[in-house]
């Protein structure tokens, strides 16, 4: 560089033009600058090397020495430098152990950034056959080394072992033997290497030297001031293409001193930039700053040949590494905030560079960036499910479900991440490129893969498949957001590969169910649910008989199967599947009845059986609602133009309406045996009556007494716990029973008046029983009879208060004291309401330890949400560590709140119910079996209790306002829904 004049006018004379900088800059200044430009070089001198490895046929090698200089990445990997020299290589030294090289190199660099990475080669050469052969004879080490050479790609040198020095690390001067590195552990010792190293300063950099151009030395000085400006930078975020004062001084100093024009300084910062972003994090304003100067002087000034030549490089080779970036967007753009915007950027900058006239003229061959984008997006998976076909069947589907995930998410990615990335900036559907892609790929592997399982299909193996058979739904359900669809998708029919697998999922759904319907009524103590004021008439297993029949309704949903016919077939299946379930239901309820009615008493057995009527009743009218459920309404208009109307009537509506026959005829068989029994006690009651002789007014009411006690509590009873309609059915023909006997009574006491008079007060108080106060049998029928053979069943609408039911929730609950763990297990929920507008909700359950105060350490949970479901099965555990005087302590509960999931606004409120932790087992008394319950759910209602009006008259109490708000808010929500 040249030397600077003393005089300050003369320094800025050059600034002529320019706008005046505050700063004012002396010469003194800028020379201190240009000191402490730091130019170090580090030689090494390779002196020898002892015992390395063999790695020819002859058991010697022919070593060379690879030095490089790299950076010290945090990442770990190095990165090469851009300055030169970057890398020096000894002589190749032949067929010895022990080489002796004593070269000497100059190597640049800066001391606190870069290591010296020194690798040992042997040098491969072609030898013939002939030799080979001679070698294979005398050493059996020669077949081994050419079995290992026939596995090498041509022309590759071996790997012998590294040294890594950190240049932070070493002295002035070092002269010693370091151990030869391995990078595996087959062959640790490597042996040693002698090297001299040696820091020594330039005082001139003479790549700047006086016989270079004005222009090749303003992109040395260009790129010297830049790379000690970055390496002073370090860690103060991205560099946007500001030099310090001085060094922009000098810059501009240079190109006014040796007439370098503007183009020319934005051409040199361009081939800098560029190259240096291809190394470094560079803001890309950078590099549109220099695009948008080499349009604007393109056609203001002509650059010489040899520039042109290094701009068309520049841009084209830039070019190429951009979209040698966006093939391996996936890697280097991954699906981030920080990252995303990068790969737009680049896009963009790769659109400029086409854009300009410079590029366009200097580059005349076609070049479509659109098309170029596309090829370099094309889907790079490496498939190697062939290396599983020596393998067992099982890790060749284990091979295919991880390729299936894999294209899952990058379709999901493609879809909601990357496409928009690519149309906003180069106009580029990209997800409809890939998506056909991933198509073809994975097309091929599934029915390659599939395709040979044909004849091996089990259980096992069926039940493994369903999981990627709903992978590939999902992924063929994408096709909806193709912009174009100009040609078929293989995956259009890949249901197909799975029907051999289709009877086993189908299988195993009925025997899961079946199963766990089973044990649901195997624990059922047929007594009605006691759900706080909310009435409900049938048993637990009636509620988990419904719940497990979802999973079987949802299966239907999950396949959707396309084939119109062979879906009729499926409905067909399920339906007949759900209909034994609920006829093996009826069958294993009358087993329990008959078990439990064997050490019972008569009013006892006649009670559960009340349930078991009830229960029944409540299946049918679910199975009444599966129509509704399957849809199959849809399934008739898909199957218009396969199936007839009478054909499908004869098969899905006839299959429920025989179980409901079945279920009707329990029902009435149980209502008989009911009314068989009460018939028998109301006999009893009235041949007592009518054996009394006392005839006044008191003994008549006293002989009637039992009667009347007997019927109230039994009519009660059935009242309260049999459907209105089933609680009908059995009055009708027990009221005419009744009266049979009284008839019967009265023909075998004849000539007795005042036995009469006793008959007609009888009658006058099962007129009253049977009326059960307007919810039996109405006094129209009742006083017709006094002709049995005309009366008539009438039904009456049941005038007691009803509750609203919100459902239930099924827990398991108990508390190790040892551990001082509480466990609880959410089974399931039941009669939720619909939240949704679809009619369904997605319900999920939340639990918490109250109050707050005794628990805040302990944190709530909540369980997986269940789609579209009213009946959700959950079957989740979980442990919370509290101590036993936490949960003796007053007021400790478990609060349990149902919600339905909305992802758009807040949580809808389904309701809430309570536990007192004294009543878990293991707490309060000696039982520690876990116990299960079902919570009654509840809406709260708008409270103006003293208690809670007392509370939030505490305003300095945080906790006692927090209790208050989250409780205005709960009934808030109950209020809405």
């Amino acid at each position: 560089m040249r030397a600077l004049p003393s005089c300050d006018g003369l320094l800025f004379s050059h600034r002529l033009g320019k706008p005046v900088i505050n700063k004012k800059t002396d010469s003194s200044q800028l020379h201190h600058y240009i000191q402490e430009q730091p130019v170090y070089c580090l030689m090494v001198t390779v002196k020898e090397a002892k015992d390395i490895l063999g790695k020819d046929i002859s058991g010697y090698s022919d070593p060379y020495c690879l030095l490089t200089i790299m950076h010290n990445a945090k990442e770990g990997k190095p990165k090469a430098t851009s300055l030169k020299p970057l890398k020096a290589v000894t002589d190749v030294k032949k067929q010895t152990l022990n080489p002796i090289w004593n070269q000497t190199f100059i190597m640049l660099c800066f001391l606190h950034l870069f290591i010296t990475f020194l690798p040992l080669r042997d040098k491969d050469e072609e030898v013939s056959l002939g030799q080979k052969l001679e070698e294979i004879r005398t050493n059996l080490h020669g077949l081994r080394r050419m079995l290992k050479d026939a596995k090498k790609e041509k022309g590759q040198d071996d790997f012998l072992g590294n040294i890594v020095l950190k240049l932070e690390d070493l002295h002035c001067v070092e002269d010693c033997w370091y151990l030869i590195e391995p990078r595996t552990e087959t062959y640790p010792n490597r042996g040693k290497c002698h090297l001299q190293l040696k820091f020594v300063h330039k005082e001139r950099d003479e790549t700047l030297s006086a016989g270079r151009s004005a222009y090749a030395s303003y992109c040395g000085i260009l790129q010297q001031f830049v790379q000690s400006h970055i390496s002073k930078q370090q860690g103060s975020g991205i560099w946007k293409g500001e030099l310090c004062e001085e060094g922009q001084m000098l810059l501009e100093y240079y190109a006014t001193q040796n007439d370098l024009s503007p183009f020319l300084q934005d051409l040199a910062k361009w081939v800098a930039y560029s190259k240096l972003y291809q190394t470094l994090e560079l803001d890309p304003t950078v590099l549109f700053k220099q695009l948008t100067s080499i349009e604007y002087h393109w056609d203001q000034q002509q650059l010489p040949y040899q520039q042109k030549q290094e701009l068309g490089d520049s841009l084209h080779g830039f070019l190429q590494y951009g979209l040698c970036l966006v093939s391996k967007y996936r890697d280097i753009f991954p699906p981030t905030p920080s990252a995303t915007p990068r790969l737009q950027t680049l896009l963009r900058v790769l659109v400029q560079i086409c854009k300009t006239r410079a590029f366009q003229k200097l580059n005349p061959a076609q070049f479509d960036l659109h098309d170029e984008v596309i090829d370099a997006v094309q889907v790079k998976f490496n498939l190697f499910l062939h290396a599983f076909l020596s393998k067992d069947i099982t890790e060749r589907v284990r091979a295919l479900s991880c390729l299936i995930q894999e294209v899952q998410e990058d379709v999901q990615l493609s879809k909601d991440v990357w496409n928009k990335v690519f149309v906003s900036a180069v106009q580029l559907d990209m997800f409809t490129v890939v998506y056909y892609e991933l198509d073809l790929l994975l097309a091929a592997e599934v029915r390659g893969t599939l395709g040979e399982m044909e004849d091996q299909m089990e259980p096992a193996l069926a039940n493994s498949l369903f999981p990627l058979y709903l992978s590939l739904k999902a992924i063929h359900k994408d096709k909806a957001f193709l912009q174009k669809r100009g040609k078929m998708l293989e995956l259009t029919d890949f249901q197909e590969c799975f029907r051999d697998a289709l009877p086993y999922w189908l299988k195993k759904a009925y025997n899961t169910t079946l199963e766990r319907v089973q044990r649901a009524v195997q624990i059922d103590e047929l007594q009605p649910m006691q759900l706080g004021t909310v009435p409900v008439k049938h048993s637990s297993s009636a509620v988990d008989l419904v719940a497990c029949l979802q999973p079987v309704c949802r299966l239907w949903e999950e396949l959707a199967w396309p084939d119109a016919e062979e879906g009729f077939m499926l409905m067909v299946k399920l339906t007949e599947d759900i209909c034994k379930i609920a006829v093996t239901f009826c069958e294993l309820l009358k087993q329990r009845v008959k078990k439990l009615s064997e050490n019972s008493d008569p009013g006892t057995a006649v009670n559960m059986l009340c349930v078991v009527v009830n229960d029944l009743e409540y299946v049918r009218t679910v199975l009444t609602r599966l129509p509704q459920q399957l849809n199959w309404a849809g399934l008739r208009e898909r199957t218009n133009h396969v199936i007839k109307e009478a054909q499908f009537n004869n098969t899905l509506p006839s299959q429920l309406q025989h179980t409901q026959g079945v279920l009707t005829r329990e029902i009435r068989s149980a209502l008989v045996t009911l009314g068989k029994q009460l018939r028998s006690d109301i006999e009893k009651h009235v041949l007592n009556m009518a054996s009394r002789r006392r005839l006044s007014v008191r003994s008549t009411e006293d002989a009637v007494l039992p009667l009347m006690r007997y019927l109230e509590k039994e009519l009660q009873y059935m009242n309260e716990n049999l459907v209105q309609e089933n609680f009908n059915s059995l009055l009708a023909p027990l009221w005419v029973n009744s009266v049979q006997i009284l008839d019967q009574v009265s023909k075998n006491q004849s000539g007795v008046m005042e036995f009469y008079q006793r008959l007609h007060y009888t009658l006058q108080c099962l007129e009253q029983c049977f009326h059960a106060e307007g919810n039996g049998l109405s006094l129209e029928t009742l006083h017709s009879a006094d002709s049995p053979s005309t009366l008539k069943a009438h039904l009456v609408q049941n005038s007691l208060s009803t509750h609203e039911n919100y459902g239930a929730v099924t827990l398991i609950t108990s508390y190790k004291r040892s551990d001082q763990k509480l466990h609880i297990e959410v089974l399931n929920a039941v009669n939720l309401i619909p939240m949704d507008s679809n009619g369904f909700s997605d319900p999920f359950v939340q639990l918490s330890l109250e109050p707050r105060h005794l628990f805040h350490e302990v944190e709530s949970r909540r369980t997986q949400i269940k789609t579209r479901d009213l009946n959700p099965l959950f079957e989740e555990s979980f442990e919370f560590l509290v101590s036993l005087e936490q949960c003796n302590a007053a007021g400790a509960c478990l609060m349990v709140t149902v919600l339905d999931h909305d992802t758009i606004s807040s949580d809808d409120f389904e309701g809430e119910a309570f536990l007192s932790l004294r009543a878990v087992p293991g707490v309060g008394g000696t039982a520690t079996s876990p116990a299960q319950i079902r919570l009654p759910l509840m809406h709260p209602k708008p409270n103006d209790d003293s208690i809670l009006q007392l509370l939030e008259a505490r305003k300095a109490d945080r906790e006692a306002q927090a209790f208050v708000k989250l409780r205005r808010q709960k009934e808030k929500m109950s209020q809405e829904e």
